[in-house]
């Protein structure tokens, strides 16, 4: 009996002992999830530098996403019974930004917007023709991936087509005036001949670790699944959007038209701005910001020399040939010169910088008319692609040089390209941090990264200073007229005519930006909400530690711990300025 219960004892103690602790529990959760991502979206784990699943594409039907929401919920659910006191700091920040970002995603399903998979100028069925740019291509097995996908993809479309058939269903579409022109996107990869097809561009010209036996049959397999897939998939997509999607969509403009649209509109403000802000918050700083930034306009004309009032101000930097290049490549030329001229100043506003270079490109032709001036695409997580800046080098007349060097220093250095290239490079952090975007402070810091310009040598002349202001202005108004279209009722040509009076953006660029913000609610007030609270904490800082401030190191700490919400973010920068001012 002794024998038993010293056994029972010794048995109970081992148990004890091997208890996994909070913070080995929270890094479990954390692969397991990670995991969980990994094999739900093959694409997305390819990105990431995970090459286990390149041969396949996500499941995107209704059961799958329903599946997904309930999968998350429990991982919630398991982080909620961690307890976070006993956690350490390092961990604690994983703990936070977990559950939040898990909790977002809980309120994306909530409101369904799975249901609306694309906007206007975006979406799977523009993503899937870049693929040559974006997937390993670099030996036989690439290759066969590469095949292995195009042969899903018939599948893949028709999926998303079932899903976006139940958002009909179900009332949530997008509106009818922002789907105009969507032939452009869809209908261009509908093609008799596969070579003609850009998803073929991998196989006209073949890296040398593909033996020359194994091209003809590849070559071979990618004309047939092109032409037995992919092709059959976006005739599929256009006969849908022609038929039944197009002619049911809403009328309505504002995502307040939507099934329980206003708490939907709510929560996309307090999702993209990770504040607790109302509509009629973001509305009210818009305004404010929109009046103090037309004053410096102002400002900027009469230094210019210009005898005219604002509005001729703005039709002669709209007409006036000298602020326009005559060709693509004078464009681009112009916007290599301005990133190479920001790399050389990096090193006075910057401690710490990443190794992954970047490159320009233009924007594929066939989303070029329905796309945005320029966007920034993230290198690959195993570092085998640089991170990519792309330039509209559609309808030159709306591409004006005297917005390159804002443009430029958003999208490419200091922008999104050193910022997202930092957070992937950060050592001893959990991957999904990584890949983790809170929308108001990724694209708030590209927009303070603009204001960097004039500490740097940039907007020397009046013309590009205007160009600063009006991108400036551009975001401004955006807290505007995305609260005002969604929440207060406005018109889309209300919207237009508010941003064409308030700035120096052309008519295509105003119209375009509008649109975008009709099919994508809440996203654009993201930008100046995050710029204007990275912009109040450096001024904070600069107050509270006066001569002891380094800018250099205030933007290690905004950077280097990725992307976080913006009220995580001032934590760390308070918490940064209290153990300079005990250093002292």
């Amino acid at each position: 009996m002794k024998t038993m219960v010293l056994w029972i004892g010794l048995v109970l103690m081992s148990s004890y002992a091997m208890a996994a602790t909070p913070a080995e529990d929270l890094k479990k959760l954390i692969a397991e999830q990670w995991e969980f991502e990994m094999r739900e979206d093959p694409l997305f784990a390819t990105q990431t530098g995970d090459h286990r699943f390149n041969d396949r594409l996500p499941s995107v039907t209704v059961a799958d996403e329903v599946r997904r929401e309930a999968a998350i919920r429990g991982f919630v659910k398991r982080l909620e019974a961690i307890d976070r006191t006993k956690l350490g700091a390092t961990d604690a920040l994983n703990y936070d930004l977990l559950v939040r970002t898990l909790r977002n995603r809980i309120g994306e399903y909530e409101f369904k917007t799975y249901l609306m998979p694309i906007t206007n100028p975006e979406g799977f069925h523009t993503d899937l023709p870049q693929w040559p740019d974006r997937v390993p291509l670099d030996n036989t097995k690439d290759y066969e991936n590469y095949c292995a996908r195009l042969e899903a993809c018939n599948t893949y479309i028709t999926q998303y087509v079932g899903t976006m058939r139940a958002g009909l269903e179900a009332g949530y579409t997008l509106p009818k005036v922002v789907l105009e022109g969507w032939e452009t996107a869809v209908d261009a990869h509908i093609v008799d001949d596969p070579t003609k097809s850009l998803l073929y561009a991998p196989f006209e010209k073949y890296p040398d670790d593909v033996p020359a036996g194994d091209r003809a049959r590849l070559t071979e397999r990618g004309k047939k699944a092109i032409s037995g897939s992919v092709v059959p998939g976006y005739r599929a997509l256009s006969e849908f959007m022609a038929k039944e999607y197009v002619p049911a969509s809403r009328d309505a403009i504002g995502a307040s038209s939507l099934p329980n649209g206003k708490a939907f509109y709510e929560h996309r403000v307090r999702y993209y701005t990770t504040l607790n802000l109302t509509p009629r918050q973001v509305h009210d700083t818009g305004l404010s910001e929109v009046k103090r930034i037309r004053a410096e306009m102002d400002q900027v004309i009469a230094k210019s020399g210009f005898k005219g009032t604002f509005p001729e101000f703005v039709a002669f930097l709209r007409t006036d040939k000298r602020f326009y290049a005559d060709t693509p490549e004078q464009l681009l030329k112009e916007v290599a010169y301005i990133c190479k001229k920001m790399d050389g100043q990096l090193p006075k506003i910057f401690k710490t910088l990443p190794r992954m270079p970047y490159g320009v490109k233009p924007i594929p032709d066939f989303i070029a008319p329905k796309t945005t001036t320029a966007y920034y695409n993230q290198p690959a997580g195993d570092g085998t692609r640089a991170g990519m800046y792309y330039m509209n080098t559609y309808d030159l007349k709306s591409r004006p040089l005297y917005e390159l060097e804002a443009l430029s220093l958003h999208e490419a250095v200091p922008g999104h390209h050193l910022q997202i290239a930092i957070m992937q490079e950060l050592p001893d952090v959990p991957n999904f941090r990584r890949y983790t975007f809170f929308t108001a402070y990724v694209e708030g810091w590209g927009l303070y990264s603009e204001r960097l310009g004039m500490e740097t040598g940039f907007y020397e002349d009046p013309y590009s200073d205007f160009g600063r202001l009006t991108y400036e202005m551009w975001r401004a108004t955006r807290l505007v007229v995305d609260t005002g279209m969604h929440y207060f009722g406005w018109t889309r040509q209300q919207a237009i005519d508010y941003m064409a009076a308030n700035g120096a953006l052309s008519m295509h660029n105003v119209v375009s930006e509008v649109d975008r913000y009709i099919s994508w609610p809440g996203q654009a007030v993201a930008y100046k909400t995050g710029e204007l609270k990275i912009r109040e904490l450096r001024a904070w800082a600069e107050k509270e530690l006066g001569v002891a401030f380094d800018v250099r190191e205030f933007h290690d700490v905004v950077l280097w711990s990725g992307a976080v919400p913006l009220d995580m973010l001032e934590a760390n920068v308070r918490a940064w300025a209290a153990k300079v001012k005990k250093a002292k």
